[in-house]
């Protein structure tokens, strides 16, 4: 068997032993069963894997998206879930057929590494909610001591090989040889711990094919379009940000167009197939290209190992202790966090300081959709104001006598005002140049600028000269048409960004 094979299937096992947990726990918050949150796993993780644009990416059931359909289903019902989750599935889809994908380029690196910190943090701190237990009022708290003791010392001893099994062998990825010496040594030693069955039943059939159960009228979109808008948009941009994370570490390049057509693809199924839909997961896509799963065979081969669980393989993986699997998101989170961020304070701009603590802070607090749209529209906003403080202006006298402003710098909305704050008609002399060789005109608020500028100079009855204007920006001109001076040669090339051009 070639090496990367190999690789592959051994990721692919290590990935579907850590998504059962996960894929139950997240059911289970969205208040349905197992089984819903499990088939869903199996369907988004073999059809993204098969046929997304980012091999190595592991897709799956969410706590994202989780948190999301609880309220539906408390409300409603599974079966509007189901229907939500088509729904979802199509917007996804139209997002893909408008080729939307590529904006995800567009989010800035602050943004992406609050993205990943956050993501590590709710991790981290979701692996607590496995130590507690349901009281005898009905309420979770704490495990017992003892009970407490052994959990922790188990996850502890998971991790101590994961870290250390890299040293002996590479052959088998670490975390698989930590799953199995804590199931092994639990089943030898006789330990009494919580296990993956404590969970709930993995045990099952295939998934069979019915439409939700739900009247086909507008009152039943009414219900559920608002939560599948939700849910597409948190589904995208967990998942392509996630797309560009596993780029970053692989040094390639995925396609986050095609990721969308089969992400959107995926849910229709899971809604059609009974599942609970799902996105990209960061921590299980760290723990399969940590594992050498960067082929698309590592995510097909997660997915039918998971679902030989559901068919045949229940009774053995309901023995794999809680804690091994805790113990292994414990060392994803600690891959994942990007701990160079301390080391940035201090030494990047304040504002890119502030925004990846925002969005690591709202991810925590709110939801992923949240923070990711706070913080570019932080970053969009500071980045307008600092450009906008850039427009500066050298004046001279020509051999003429005429004033001439030169410009330097780019005029925008945020621009537009300072802009008109640097001329002095009425001190101007009968004939004044504004220089735009060094400027750029970017859009309908700077030519609106320009022609509010011509008009005071006209109506003090004195010339005003336009120079070095590009041929888009002169076609957008209107009071100030009269005014420029057109020299093919020299007139620099840009467009203006205008919904009037194009």
């Amino acid at each position: 068997m070639p090496s990367h094979i190999k690789s592959n299937l051994l990721s692919g096992l290590t990935v579907a032993l850590a998504l059962v947990p996960e894929a139950i726990a997240f059911a289970l918050l969205a208040q349905v069963s197992p089984l819903t949150g499990l088939y869903a796993a199996v369907l988004v993780c073999f059809i993204t894997s098969a046929f997304g644009g980012r091999p190595g990416m592991v897709s799956a059931a969410a706590g994202s998206l989780a948190v999301v359909m609880v309220a539906l289903v408390v409300q409603h019902g599974a079966q509007y879930l189901f229907a939500a989750v088509v729904l979802m599935g199509g917007l996804q889809l139209l997002f893909a057929a408008a080729k939307l994908g590529k904006f995800i380029r567009m989010v800035p690196h602050p943004v992406m590494l609050g993205f990943v910190n956050g993501l590590a943090l709710l991790i981290f701190f979701a692996q607590f909610g496995h130590f507690k237990t349901r009281g005898p009022d009905g309420a979770m708290q704490w495990m017992p001591g003892a009970e407490l003791a052994t959990m922790l010392a188990i996850a502890a001893a998971t991790m101590a090989v994961i870290y250390l099994a890299p040293r002996i062998t590479k052959a088998v990825p670490s975390t698989l040889v930590g799953i199995l010496l804590a199931t092994a040594g639990c089943a030898l030693l006789g330990v009494d711990t919580k296990t993956v069955g404590d969970l709930g039943s993995i045990a099952g059939g295939l998934p069979a094919f019915s439409l939700p159960d739900v009247p086909f009228n507008l009152e039943t979109l009414y219900i559920v379009f608002p939560y599948a808008l939700v849910l597409a948009g948190v589904g995208l941009i967990e998942s392509l940000l996630t797309l560009t994370l596993v780029d970053e570490i692989t040094g390639t390049r995925g396609q986050p167009n095609r990721e969308s057509l089969a992400l959107g693809a995926a849910n229709v199924a899971s809604g059609l197939f009974g599942g609970m839909g799902g996105c990209a997961l960061i921590g299980q896509s760290m723990i399969n290209v940590n594992s050498g799963g960067t082929g698309r065979l590592a995510g097909v081969a997660a997915a039918l190992f998971l679902l030989s669980f559901i068919l045949v393989g229940s009774h053995w993986i309901e023995q794999v202790p809680l804690a091994a699997l805790v113990g292994v998101m414990f060392v994803v989170c600690e891959k994942t966090f990007e701990w160079g961020t301390f080391r940035l304070f201090g030494k990047v701009p304040r504002a890119d300081a502030l925004v990846i603590v925002l969005v690591a802070g709202l991810t925590l607090a709110f939801d992923l959709a949240v923070a990711v749209l706070a913080g570019v529209v932080v970053s969009a906003l500071v980045f307008a104001w600092q450009h906008a403080r850039q427009v500066t202006v050298a004046t001279s006298i020509d051999a003429q006598g005429w004033k001439v402003y030169a410009l330097d710098g780019t005029l925008f909305f945020a621009s537009s005002a300072s802009f008109s704050e640097l001329f002095t008609p009425a001190q101007d002399p009968q004939d004044v140049v504004v220089e735009f060789l060094h400027a750029r005109v970017a859009d309908h608020s700077a030519i609106q600028a320009i022609d509010a500028l011509a008009e005071r100079y006209r109506a003090l009855g004195k010339r005003l000269h336009l120079r070095h204007l590009s041929p888009d920006c002169r076609e957008l001109l209107g009071k100030a048409s009269d005014m420029i001076e057109v020299n093919l040669l020299e007139d620099p090339r840009y467009r203006v960004a205008d919904d009037k051009l194009g």
